[in-house]
């Protein structure tokens, strides 16, 4: 029987970068997924960006046209089931109520300093782990169709610059200019702090064989099992049980799965995704990842090919998949990006981001267990802040003074 210090549930991003920091405050960690390697699962499928500029979480919208529009399924960013809504209704409704002003001001105040030490906290374990040709400092392109559109986006230039933002106005032919392989539109921002990253699957793994490199342990075991032990906390593993003076959760979308059973009625919910990559065929390339703004989906260069991403889907997080919104953005990026070739995968991907009504994080202590500790509901942004947040819980259980307020982040919060 392994006997270690910590046993972190979940090797997604979120979930290495944690095991990493606490490993390097002498923990003995073991990291324990049901998948067999890294990154295999939300953390696999995202439209890779390190986003340090995405200071303002994803809010729901207040527009009531366009919640119309929603309702009736009618815009490519966003698709509902209709029998899901017995269930993620009451999450939407609180989501709703949480974009009014005053808790989207605190929302974003909590936000801000997580996003700030995205990039700062990724770049250690990037040149640790020898993953440096995975990341590229490019930035992104969010570009709009119309010139309505266009100005409405420039006019938030100038706030966003206020928070040390680099931006760049690009005009029809300034975009021309940077990504030729575009079709023209009205113009784009071009966001210049952020990294792109070409496999996050891969850079996960990246990190998994750092951790594994200095000394970690990866099992693969069923976080179901968890439960209490006189010697803290025991969970099934493939090749025993492990008995772990603490658990850090850090299962993503199936965090509730660990802390339901055990009374806690966090309000997790899941945005779905899907991706699906195509071929790039001979002529110029896109070179940075590009948001058409206007339609509500992401083209991102990867190792593959060009991955298009989705949207959110308000589905059951189990549900079968229903790759709508690829369908609808496929033939409109096609238009965008003329060099955009053959499908490349079988079926589209589908993934579940965690999402929690106020679109931040649960970080910190379970109120009423010793030594259970949550590290999940990043939202959009798990590849993004992994490293941070990661950094966080680890000062948290080894007693240190957090770098951040984690007052925000508590599981007890709603």
């Amino acid at each position: 029987m392994r006997k270690p210090d910590v046993c972190v549930l979940g090797a997604g991003i979120v979930g290495v970068s944690a095991a990493l920091h606490l490993q390097a405050r002498g923990r003995d960690v073991v990291l324990l997924d049901r998948r067999a390697g890294a990154g295999l699962e939300t953390s696999f499928g995202n439209a890779g960006l390190i986003e340090r500029s995405s200071i303002y979480p994803y809010f729901f919208p207040r527009d009531a046209l366009k919640i119309l529009k929603y309702a009736c399924n009618l815009l490519p960013e966003a698709h509902y089931h209709l029998s899901a809504l017995p269930s993620a209704g009451p999450w939407l409704w609180r989501y709703f109520r949480a974009a009014a002003p005053a808790p989207m001001a605190q929302s974003f105040a909590a936000f801000r300093p997580l996003i700030e030490n995205s990039l700062s906290e990724h770049a250690p374990l990037i040149e640790a782990a020898g993953a440096r040709e995975l990341v590229h400092y490019g930035g992104w392109i969010k570009l709009f169709r119309s010139p309505r559109t266009f100005d409405a986006g420039a006019a938030t230039v100038d706030r966003l610059r206020g928070f040390g933002l680099s931006i760049d106005i690009l005009d029809t032919a300034a975009l021309a200019e940077r990504e030729p392989a575009l079709a023209p539109t009205s113009g784009a921002l071009h966001f210049n702090d952020t990294a792109g990253v070409r496999d996050p699957g891969a850079l996960s793994q990246a990190y998994l064989d750092l951790f594994l490199a200095r000394g970690g342990r990866f099992v693969a075991g069923d976080a179901c099992t968890l439960a209490a032990d006189p010697g803290g906390w025991r969970v099934g593993a493939e090749d025993g049980p492990i008995v772990a003076r603490e658990v850090l959760v850090a299962l993503g979308p199936w965090s509730d799965i660990v802390y339901r059973p055990l009374g806690y009625k966090i309000p997790l919910g899941v945005k779905r995704g899907y991706h699906m990559h195509y071929a790039q065929e001979s002529g110029a390339a896109l070179t940075r990842p590009t948001l058409d703004a206007d339609t509500g989906y992401l083209l991102a260069p990867m190792a593959r090919g060009i991955r298009l991403t989705t949207g959110a889907e308000f589905a059951l997080r189990d549900a079968p998949s229903t790759p709508t919104q690829v369908d609808r953005c496929e033939p409109v990026a096609r238009a965008l990006l003329p060099g955009l070739g053959q499908r490349l995968d079988p079926a589209p991907w589908l993934g579940a981001r965690p999402c929690l009504p106020d679109m931040l994080p649960v970080i910190g202590p379970a109120p009423r267990h010793k030594g259970l500790w949550f590290d999940f509901g990043h939202a959009h942004h798990g590849l993004t802040l992994g490293p941070a947040t990661g950094r966080l819980i680890a000062e948290l259980m080894a007693g240190e003074s957090p770098y951040l307020d984690p007052g925000p982040y508590r599981a007890d919060r709603f």
